[in-house]
């Protein structure tokens, strides 16, 4: 095992190390099965953490396997771009990538295993009468007509449903179990169905397809997983799971536990209500970085890091509960204040004139990467007469807890000279356009000579060279903790949830910046570059988060 003090501790982890104490197990074998039917979330993130991040603590395996029982609804592309999700986490699946698809064969003979003992039918009820004598939770259901047709003609049955020789929705074939049970899910469910669908791994060899509570966990014996982790929501159905495993010869006998999904405050984990967002265009896409995926949130700039640390820190319990915004975004701060480097970029510009520095110079000024970290190295920065600062960095008057630049006061430029102000330009709308200033060309890393010290510090890029830039202020998609809980989710989407600023100003090194690395735009927050941008070499950067959870008040 690898080291174990730095291991988590919850339920799935001690029935685990109680397996291997008594010899049940001697190796742990999990998977990670999602339906190749849409983009993974940041739920499916912590079952991803949770199913690999075992496999790894206990030197065992974890497949990655594709439950693609379904191909009306699937799709290759969603295959592709779930692969990259989990690799982009930062995890290895055991040997090649499995399908569900790849056992149809052995389901197959499983299902005519369960005929030929008397424990499966071909029925020929339609779905409103499937339904009617299924019953309900205080009713038991009662037989299908079906039910007691001999084993050979549902041999025979069974045989033309693979050959297409019914349409789909005449029949479906059942388990027979117990149509009085307590349990919905044993009342004799449907193992398979008819669809004339084209599937992306087998293509047309096949006409019938199993249903999910069948396949998985016959799918899981036959890999020979020992702990098959889901969350609560098939707590039921893993009675169903183990009739399955008992009735049929398989290879294993693999164990189903659940834990409890993931609930986050301010969005959605619902894949229909998802959609609705998507298809409705009230998002740009299953990546728009206000969404949940991990498309989205690795578009934003989160880290793979930042995810892994949240679902530790959330971790695995059988109780439902919610899981507050600021937990995820304290991650993902904590990460980039260490590892993010700085830059700086002005988001709202109004130019700044050094009355007194000489026209024709310019400086190339060095400046740190970090402030706390040597080995990210330093930065060249051009410094010249004519800069841009942020208009909300300068007023012509202002009392002492305002700490920027004010008429008469001095601030220091970050990495650069002491100013102070002099006069300003204003437009016809009374907005101040240009700030007029004189410097000490005394101060470039050190303090005035008579001693005093600016009370502020302002960052500023050079108007000669710096870079146009868009940039977008990503915030909570929706403005209430629980949106699901609202009779229309869409009437509680944030307004402010994206800000386009379309003039910023950022420093030349900017032009360098790489797709999903973040920066700290200095005294802004942090921001990454689009890893989505249409325009060649245009530099477009959304913000990760902000330096500081400013909902914390609105919440209070």
């Amino acid at each position: 095992m690898s080291d174990t003090e730095n291991r988590p501790t919850n339920f799935i982890r001690n029935i685990i190390d109680e397996d291997l104490a008594s010899g049940k197990h001697s190796k742990v074998q999990t998977r990670f099965p999602p339906e190749p039917n849409g983009f993974l979330h940041i739920g499916h993130a912590k079952s991803i953490c949770l199913n690999f991040g075992i496999a790894q603590d206990y030197q065992g395996l974890c497949n990655l396997r594709f439950d693609d029982t379904n191909p009306e609804k699937e799709d290759i592309d969603y295959v592709h771009a779930i692969q990259k999700d989990v690799s982009w986490l930062g995890y290895e699946w055991a040997g090649d990538i499995h399908y569900s698809s790849d056992y149809f064969d052995q389901l197959h003979g499983y299902a005519v295993e369960l005929i030929e003992k008397g424990l499966a039918y071909v029925c020929f009820l339609n779905a409103d009468e499937t339904r009617e004598y299924r019953g309900t939770l205080n009713k038991p259901g009662k037989n299908s007509p079906y039910r007691d047709t001999s084993p050979q003609e549902n041999l025979d049955l069974f045989a033309k449903m693979k050959n297409g020789e019914f349409e789909e929705g005449i029949c479906a074939l059942r388990a027979k179990i117990d149509m009085s049970s307590s349990f919905m899910c044993l009342r004799d469910p449907i193992i398979y169905r008819v669809r004339f669908a084209h599937h992306h791994q087998t293509g047309d060899k096949w006409c019938i397809y199993p249903m999910y509570d069948f396949t998985h966990c016959l799918s899981d014996a036959i890999e020979g997983i020992t702990h098959s982790i889901c969350t609560l929501e098939f707590q039921d159905n893993r009675r169903l799971y183990d009739w399955v495993i008992e009735n049929v010869s398989v290879p294993a006998t693999p164990r189903q536990y659940e834990f409890s999904r993931l609930n986050l405050e301010y969005t959605l984990m619902s894949k229909r209500k998802l959609n609705t967002l998507v298809e409705e265009k009230l998002v740009d896409g299953w990546n728009d970085p206000r969404m949940p995926t991990i498309a989205a949130f690795r578009r934003r700039g989160y880290t793979p890091g930042s995810l892994r640390e949240f679902s530790k820190r959330i971790g695995v319990t059988k109780m439902d509960n919610t899981i507050e915004m600021s937990v995820l975004e304290a991650c993902i701060r904590e990460d980039l204040n260490d590892n993010a480097p700085r830059a700086m970029a002005v988001l709202d510009p109004i130019k700044l004139v050094i009355e007194n520095y000489p026209a024709d110079k310019s400086e190339e000024l060095t400046v740190k990467n970090h402030p706390s970290d040597d080995e990210q190295g330093t930065r060249i920065v051009p410094f010249s007469k004519e800069l841009y600062i942020e208009a909300e960095d300068f007023k012509e008057e202002a009392n002492k807890k305002y700490k920027r630049l004010v008429l008469g006061k001095a601030v220091r430029l970050r990495g650069a000279y002491v100013v102070t102000a002099t006069g300003c330009d204003k437009d016809e709308d009374g907005n101040v356009t240009t700030v007029y200033c004189s410097y000490d060309d005394q101060t470039l890393g050190k303090n005035p000579t008579d001693g005093t010290k600016p009370k502020g510090v302002i960052h500023w890029v050079d108007a000669a060279k710096s870079l146009d830039a868009t940039v977008r202020l990503y915030d909570r998609l929706f403005t209430v903790p629980n949106p699901a809980a609202e009779s229309d989710f869409k009437e509680v989407i944030n307004p402010e949830s994206l800000v386009v600023i379309n003039h910023a100003k950022v420093e030349p090194a900017l032009a360098q910046a790489k797709p999903e690395l973040a920066y700290q735009f200095e005294r802004q927050g942090y921001f990454c570059l689009d890893n989505d941008i249409q325009e060649q070499g245009a530099l477009v950067f959304n913000r990760t988060v902000g330096l500081r959870d400013t909902w914390a008040k609105i919440s209070a």
